[in-house]
């Protein structure tokens, strides 16, 4: 949710379709119900997920250096 809520945040989705999504991803009871949300609702979250570019991020490999880093 967190990165939908970032979505909306930056103008990527409208506040009617963060909330449709919102409520989709919280009925929802697993991942695979949440790939059945309507076409028209995963285009809006691939278009911002292609702007912030989130599939270039997790296609990224890790850092080598990323030992010493802590999170939390």
């Amino acid at each position: 949710m967190k990165t939908i809520d970032e979505m909306l945040n930056l103008a990527l989705l409208t506040p009617d379709q963060h909330q449709q999504i919102s409520r989709w991803i919280a009925q929802a009871a697993s991942p695979d119900e949440i790939l059945k949300m309507p076409p028209l609702l995963w285009r809006a979250v691939e278009r911002a997920s292609a702007v912030m570019g989130i599939d270039e991020d997790l296609m990224r490999p890790p850092a080598l250096d990323a030992d010493d880093l802590v999170c939390g």
